[in-house]
């Protein structure tokens, strides 16, 4: 018996409702270029410290949706000391730290290299650089194994876990990761926006890894944006936004996993959530 969207017979052949999204997404656009001619007012000074501050804000809330709080200190003389900022105060950071900066300043500095399985790879290493998640050993810069059972999606207190969703089967993994790589790096006339929304949800659905899914999910978005807005510099954080509607998130993901390949729903949320921040 199906459960997942995943296991449709078509998937990952997504649609929805293009001219039903049309509005949104031209206020979207009209937002993006306000506050891109905003960015261009600013001297270069002020728009290093609101980039600067932006990130340090994505990094940080990007972390606490996975119920991990890091020192707002040490992430912003992180991403200070990565972006070769001279400012005052900065304090020495940890590998952990230095691991999350370096990989979402890959994703959006970066933004305009190819996505492939070793640059994976190395974003899931910077996340986990002892190879631990918390006190559990896990599978690190490769695809998980499941040999613990089968990958699943929860959300909420130890105790109290909610299952949203079960992922592929780990012998998928290669087939289902190469469809997805293959679409992200394709040239296309699909709205870089919307390729933002598609991304994150199909990148979540395979949830490749053993830890950090959600956090590469939100960089690969970010790097798509990066492509939308053609900046290498953050002048909004998505994963602030998503920290707020937190339950909504898990919400909309659960509905959609468990419909049809109609994933207009979810793209709406998703769209909303990016004018929103």
């Amino acid at each position: 018996m199906r459960q997942y969207i995943h296991q449709l017979s078509k998937w990952p052949s997504f649609s929805w409702d293009y001219e039903a999204l049309l509005s949104t997404l031209g206020r979207v656009r009209n937002l993006q270029g306000q506050l891109k001619g905003q960015m261009i007012n600013l001297g270069f000074n002020l728009k290093d410290e609101a980039n600067l501050e932006t990130t340090t804000l994505d990094i940080l809330k990007s972390s606490e949706i996975e119920g991990e709080f890091l020192n707002p200190e040490q992430v912003r003389s992180s991403v200070a000391r990565h972006l070769g900022l001279e400012i005052s105060g900065l304090v020495p950071s940890d590998r952990n730290v230095d691991g999350v900066v370096e990989m979402l300043l890959d994703a959006t500095i970066q933004h305009k290299k190819p996505l492939n399985k070793e640059r994976l790879f190395n974003w899931h290493s910077s996340l986990f650089p002892a190879g631990r998640s918390g006190t559990h050993k896990i599978v690190v810069g490769n695809w998980r194994d499941d040999a613990t059972g089968p990958m699943q999606v929860v959300s909420g207190a130890m105790g109290k876990e909610k299952v949203h969703f079960e992922t592929p089967a780990a012998p998928a993994l290669e087939n289902e990761m190469v469809k997805f790589l293959t679409w992200f790096n394709s040239e296309d006339h699909l709205d870089p926006v919307l390729k933002a929304g598609i991304s994150h949800f199909w990148f979540v659905t395979i949830h490749p890894f053993d830890d950090g899914n959600g956090r590469i999910a939100r960089a690969i978005a970010d790097m798509q944006l990066s492509r939308a807005d053609d900046s290498t510099q953050r002048f909004y954080s998505m994963s602030a936004q998503r920290k707020v509607e937190r339950k909504q998130y898990y919400d909309i993901l659960e509905k959609t996993q468990k419909g049809d390949l109609d994933i207009i729903d979810w793209l709406v949320w998703f769209i909303n959530c990016l004018m929103s921040a």
